[in-house]
Order: C-alpha cells, then structure tokens, then sequence
C-alpha cells in the first residue's frame, strides 16, 4: 500500500514500524523480528489494544502513537448511532492495554480533548485523524531535538563507546529514536566507536530488535549477554550508558525496562556517565517518586520458555517484573526534547516542566 508523502513515516530514519493509511493502522509485528518482518493491518481500536497487549508494537513512544490512531479508527469505524459512547469506550480499552507506560496516557488524554470538542462523527473522524498524525509527527521532531541536546551533554571530541539496553529506535518511537536517536546521531558525526547493546531478557529486544535495527543500517553494534555488562564498563572503552523511560517522576526517578537500575548501579561504581532519554511526554509530574509509578509484572511463560522452547522445569515460580525503578540519584543527565536535566531533583525537574 503506498505511502503518503506526508505521513510522519516517509520522514523516518531507521526501520519504520508504524503506517498509517487514513482508514487502516499498520503495524510491524516485533514480536517475530529478526526472522520475519510481517505487518498487522488494523481496522478498529479493540485491535489496537490487543496488539498493545502482546507485544506486537512496544517502546513507550509507539504505545502512545499507536494508541492515538486506534481512537482515529474508532471515530472512523463508529456506528453512527451512539458514536460517542462507541469512541469514549474505545479509549477506556485502549487505556486499559499496559499500565506503566505515561505516553499512552498522554496520548489518549491528547485525543479525548479533541473529542469532547466535536460536535459530529464526521467532525470527530477529521479532527481525531488531524490529532493521531500530529502526535506521530511530534515523536519524530522530538526525537531529532533530543538527539542534539544530547550530544551538547556528551561533547565528543573522539570517537566513543556506548552501551544500550532494552530498543529505543525507530521501531520503538515515531522515527529516528530516544537512546538509539542519540547513537544515530553519534554516528552520523563519526563520533561513535561500537554500541554494546544488552540482549535484555526476557523478551530480548537488545538482540532481536536494536542489534538488527542497528546492522541494518551499518552502525557498529557488539551484542552481548545482560550479566556482560558489569566486565564492559569495567573495560573503561565506555563513556556512557544511554537508556530510554517508560515513565519520568516529579523527582527524577526513572521507570525502565527491567535491567536498567542495574546498570545505573554499575555505571555509577565504574565512573561512566548514565543518561536517560526521552520525550517530555514520558514525563509524569502527578507522581512524587518512583515509589508511585505502577510496574508491570507478566505471566512466568516468558522466563520459562523462548518461543516454546523450555527453558526452565514447567510451574517454576516466576518473577516477572517488565520494569524497574531507577533513582535520580544514579542520574546523570535526563535529556527530552525541551531541554536537559542535569543531576536530577525535584527542583530541576520542576524547572524544566513546571
């Protein structure tokens, strides 16, 4: 199906994981990379949650985007009888899709505003439409904004090593990426040596989505095992660690994919510098700490099992946390497209997004 010049994914670089097609949403089922790239074509918002649910499309970004185009399809796909009522339960399933991602929120929040303005389905069709691309849109200005004021912090005067955990792409975001933007742009510079990127267990999007994202398009990329982190940075080839969120508190705390705190851990005690990476709609100011932010935890089959294939003896008891909370004060710099945080507190973030 052809692209419109327009859209926000003919401006993307990197793999695009998200299309939009006015009457249709497709998106590119991650859960089968890198062996298979096959797309889902969405015709109503239950679907969209759905695949929010499974993993098909993940990244805090494309969560929120996604979200907004599945509320566009529900205006469009609307009876025409109680068209309100449809729309309205529509952003409840949506929301109700994961808990710990804000994006989402945010986008779904962006949406109903725009709802309760229309006065008519044919209105709510154009105008939720308009509001779905032109948050896909700002994702994408977003992410090349962070990428800049990102290397203002780092100040590359060689090249360097990086380490990633989790994907952060442009198949986690509108286009281009949050941590993986900022490596992009490394590279576009010649200022990057490697990226070591983390496998990041259990659903290993290091290895099957950022270390492919990576060598499609030539960028120097060293996969290795989660627990080789801690020997890396002891190695002293790395100057920083570069992460995304999934949600960022009043305070600075910083919600992640499992594995982060972790590594803040480490960097700290190898004196490598750890930044976290996002756009200001990640940002969630009603939260005082990271004590508040709600962390999902999943069914035990995605440790026991890869694909099918057991790992572990059936019925173990399984911890499976998809987050884990980073404390401010292991940060050295939160980098959104208004600006950057440095050290992170309660003042500076109330500085930076009031």
């Amino acid at each position: 199906m052809a692209k419109s010049p327009t859209h926000p994914s003919s401006r993307a670089v990197g793999t695009v994981a998200i299309r939009w097609h006015g009457d249709t949403l497709e998106l590119l089922d991650q859960r089968l990379l890198p062996v298979e790239e096959h797309w889902i074509t969405l015709e109503g918002a239950s679907g969209v949650a759905q695949c929010i649910r499974d993993m098909v499309v993940r990244g805090a970004p494309a969560i929120g985007i996604s979200a907004a185009y599945g509320v566009a399809l529900a205006a469009r796909h609307a009876g025409g009888g109680d068209w309100k009522a449809e729309i309205k339960q529509a952003i409840r399933e949506l929301a109700a899709s994961r808990p710990t991602a804000v994006n989402l929120f945010w986008a779904l929040q962006r949406m109903e505003r725009v709802f309760h303005e229309c006065h008519s389905l044919d209105e709510a069709v154009k105008r939720l439409s308009a509001e779905a691309v032109r948050i896909h849109e700002e994702d994408l200005a977003a992410n090349l904004a962070m990428a800049d004021h990102a290397l203002d912090v780092m100040r590359p005067e060689k090249p360097m090593s990086v380490l990633t955990h989790c994907n952060t792409g442009a198949l986690a975001t509108g286009g281009y990426g949050t941590a993986l933007g900022v490596i992009r742009r490394l590279h576009e510079e010649k200022m990057l040596q490697t990226v070591y990127a983390d496998e990041t267990r259990p659903w290993l999007q290091g290895s099957r989505l950022t270390a492919w994202e990576l060598a499609q398009e030539g960028i120097p990329v060293t996969l290795n095992a989660d627990g080789a982190a801690a020997a890396i940075l002891a190695d002293g080839q790395v100057r920083w660690v570069v992460v995304g969120a999934d949600r960022i508190t009043a305070n600075g705390d910083v919600a992640n994919k499992i594995g982060t705190y972790s590594l803040a851990v480490l960097a700290r005690h190898h004196n490598v510098g750890f930044m976290v990476v996002a756009p200001s709609s990640t940002v969630d100011m009603s939260l005082a700490s990271g004590q508040d932010i709600p962390i999902e935890e999943r069914e035990g089959t995605e440790i026991r099992e890869i694909r099918g294939v057991p790992l572990a003896p059936a019925g173990v008891k399984v911890f499976n946390p998809v987050f884990d909370v980073t404390p401010a004060s292991l940060i050295d710099a939160i980098v959104t497209e208004k600006g950057v945080v440095h050290n992170p507190d309660i003042t500076g973030m109330r500085e930076l997004f009031g």
